[in-house]
């Protein structure tokens, strides 16, 4: 268990704690046992604790009064922090037998078992980019504090989930209530309450649940990259899955067709929404949990990333009186965040302003949200025909999918509404063809469009660990810069760090396309001009790109180029 045995034998020696005879009793023991040379001096140590002649917090002691190190309090007493603990992480706790204790700023307390092997420490260090303080104790404590530590800390480690489901084979779909549930059943909805809580602490905004051949494969979605986490056995697939089925209120029996369902949950007096995807498989029934926390939607202008000039504009555009507004975007590049913001902005006693969703994904204080059920003929169309009887100022249409949508909400910016809606568009300019090819005519687009933002997320730098780096010359070149280009730039990249789970990013920013329509694009859309031909007008009007924007936001400091490289196309 010690680097340096023969030190620690002599150690005992010169402060008899044993004497040399004992000593060489063990010795003549442990060789006449066939063990290998380099082993003796380690199973002598372990002869002497078994026999009694020394213990293992005795051993510690000397050492700690021998080097003039400090020795850690009571393990059994002492409760690490969450942040420590995931730095370190479970596996790697056991592989060096360490328990970390607390993180202040980037200085990591750490429990050793072995304070000789100075190797060990300053490879974490280096590992985990932080400066490491050491305690002392004992081995075995250390093992055993480990176990307590981190199947505590709901982290989901295999020893966890060894504990959640222990040998047995199968498990009975479960119950509602865990107290209720019988001891087959409780382990799974332990085990379904420690997946969402998880997720929720690590701010995921998706749980996956993969049926794979051999596996049963978890990953969480964290600021729009998946992370795989520690799978549950593959034996236990059909009762997760039969678990939040029951909590999401879709059919148990049914397993030949999608469905979709929502969870209502309370962590930390946090009120949480989960929208739950099922779909049937090869391999089985996949889950998909999209998380809406509600409190933690930022719905102030400055959080979307907006710079100054791009920001004016948007706010000129979303106060006009009248006129549609588009957001446009794949799935999953914050289009609702950003409507939601817009709304949170305008959103005064003097106005009226009504939404119809698909679903409503978050609740807003003075606004009238309507929620599209299809099975009861509540369609987007026929919504938005009751909305306008309710003589609103502003109107939030969650996507327009169709003609007949489209057509509404036309006839309603022509008649005195503001409107604001998403599409599913490549780039901004492309919102004007995309409508057309709906069956809009082209005069009544011409008309009615105020203005289009096209939006991806990049992940920003951490705040914690970013620091200040110089480029390469391929970076640059890929970016489109030279060398010359890079006064006043302040180029950064994150080190990685406990906050942001060790990937040096922590949190998401947008990059931006934003064009409001003047009497120039008014004509050519009259004219059906084609994509192209509004692309270099818009351009030459002054719109910036989504990888120029992007670009800013690198020479800015708040992203890195493998983020923007990743997430936006360079069009000329």
């Amino acid at each position: 268990m010690i680097s340096a045995d023969d030190f620690v034998i002599q150690l005992l020696q010169d402060r008899e704690v044993v004497t040399p005879d004992v000593i060489d009793v063990a010795r003549q023991d442990v060789e006449g046992s066939g063990v290998l040379a380099d082993k003796i001096d380690s199973k002598i140590l372990d002869l002497l604790v078994e026999k009694g002649y020394t213990t293992w917090k005795e051993i510690t002691g000397l050492m700690a009064s021998e080097l003039d190190m400090e020795l850690a309090p009571d393990l059994k007493n002492v409760q690490p922090t969450a942040e420590a603990l995931k730095l370190v992480g479970r596996p790697r706790a056991e592989q060096y037998n360490v328990l970390p204790l607390q993180l202040d700023g980037n200085t990591l307390l750490l429990v050793v078992g072995d304070p000789l092997d100075t190797d060990m420490v300053d490879e974490l260090s280096r590992l985990l980019k932080v400066q490491i303080n050491v305690q002392l104790a004992p081995p075995d404590e250390i093992k055993d504090a480990i176990v307590a530590a981190y199947d505590n800390s709901g982290e989901m480690g295999s020893a966890a989930l060894q504990e959640i489901f222990g040998d047995g084979s199968t498990v009975s779909i479960p119950g509602n209530d865990e107290k209720n549930a019988s001891a087959d059943d409780a382990p799974i909805i332990r085990y379904v309450n420690l997946l969402i809580t998880e997720a929720i602490r690590r701010k995921a905004s998706d749980i996956h649940m993969e049926p794979l051949e051999k596996r049963f494969r978890v990953r969480y979605r964290i600021d729009g990259v998946l992370q795989e986490v520690e799978n549950p056995p593959k034996r236990l697939q059909a009762s997760i899955v039969a678990r939040l089925k029951l909590m999401a209120n879709v059919s148990l029996a049914e397993k030949r067709i999608p469905q979709d369902g929502r969870i209502q949950i309370e962590v930390a007096s946090k009120a949480v929404d989960l929208r739950v995807s099922v779909l049937p498989t090869v391999y089985g029934e996949s889950i998909v949990m999209r998380i809406l926390d509600k409190e933690g939607l930022k719905l102030g202008l400055p959080e979307l990333g907006f710079f100054s000039d791009d920001q004016e504009v948007f706010m000129k555009i979303i106060t006009g009186a009248d006129g549609i507004f588009l957001v446009t975007g794949p799935t999953g590049s914050g289009k609702s965040t950003t409507l939601y913001s817009a709304l949170n902005y305008i959103n005064q006693p003097d106005r009226k302003i009504i939404t119809v969703e698909d679903p409503v994904e978050y609740q807003m204080k003075g606004i009238n949200q309507v929620q599209v059920r299809r099975e009861v003929g509540m369609t987007f169309a026929s919504a938005l025909r009751s909305m306008l009887r309710q003589a609103p100022n502003i109107i939030m249409i969650g996507e327009i999918r169709d003609l007949e949508t489209a057509e509404i909400a036309v006839n309603a910016s022509l008649t005195g509404h503001m409107v604001f809606s998403t599409l599913h568009t490549n780039d901004a300019p492309g919102a004007i063809p995309r409508l057309v090819d709906m069956g809009v005519k082209p005069f009544l687009v011409s008309a009615s469009l105020r203005g289009v933002l096209a939006q991806r997320l990049v992940r920003r730098i951490c705040p914690e660990c970013g620091a200040p780096y110089t480029p390469s010359e391929k970076e640059l070149i890929s970016i489109g810069l030279e060398a010359g280009d890079l006064t006043d730039s302040n180029f950064r990249k994150g080190k990685g760090c406990v906050k942001c789970h060790n990937t040096g990013y922590k949190g998401r920013r947008g990059v931006f396309e934003l064009f409001m329509v003047n009497e120039e694009i008014q004509e050519m859309i009259y004219q059906n001009a084609t994509l192209v031909d509004l692309r270099h007008k818009v351009r030459d009007l002054g719109m910036r790109t989504m990888r120029e924007d992007g670009i800013r936001k690198i020479v800015a400091g708040i992203t890195t180029v493998e983020e923007v490289l990743s997430t936006t196309v360079d069009v000329e």
